[in-house]
């Protein structure tokens, strides 16, 4: 049947899908916190990070019908906020910087942000060797937790967390590159 969803969670998307105010105030509470965590690793400003949040509920109610009761519904979620949080970054030009270093753990050179544009950006993302592009695709642009990737991939979470550490790293110093220089990767 539906593999990790209880009938009563799966009542309350058919609820939601069927356009009821009471069940999409109780999909939005049940992942209100957790999604406003996500949004606040992105900005500082609890305004910006709500205002993102509600972006990313509109397409959850959007697209619920669209969910098929196939793997993790907060998964799935998560992955819809992420995405409204990258076009929001993205219309204020701070999507290169959102992408490889959203989660600011790490230093870096504005400047060479500056000139990379989102093609060049995806140029060096492909790059990348294949289990840590996989990874960083799987984190960075999916919006998946270390532990749903390791579940995916079947690998362990730190070696998870091991691969983003190192896409980072090595886009950092691609972008840093000289053929970054000119804005251009090639």
């Amino acid at each position: 049947m539906h593999q990790s969803l209880t009938k009563a969670e799966i009542e309350l998307i058919r609820a939601c899908v069927r356009n009821d105010r009471w069940s999409q105030e109780q999909l939005y509470r049940k992942y209100f916190q957790k999604m406003l965590s996500l949004c606040m690793r992105f900005t500082q400003d609890k305004e910006e990070a709500q205002d993102i949040l509600n972006q990313g509920f509109l397409r959850v109610f959007q697209k619920l019908h669209t969910f098929g009761f196939r793997g993790s519904l907060e998964g799935w979620i998560r992955k819809l906020v992420y995405h409204a949080a990258a076009d929001h970054f993205k219309k204020r030009s701070r999507y290169t910087e959102f992408l490889i270093l959203e989660g600011h753990e790490i230093p870096h050179d504005a400047t060479a942000l500056q000139k990379c544009y989102v093609d060049d950006l995806l140029t060096l993302v492909e790059k990348l060797p294949p289990a840590t592009k996989q990874v960083f695709k799987l984190y960075a642009i999916e919006g998946y937790t270390h532990r749903e990737i390791a579940e995916k991939v079947q690998i362990s979470i730190g070696t998870s967390k091991w691969h983003l550490s190192e896409a980072r790293t090595k886009l950092q110093a691609f972008m840093s590159g000289p053929e970054m220089k000119f804005g251009y990767a090639g």
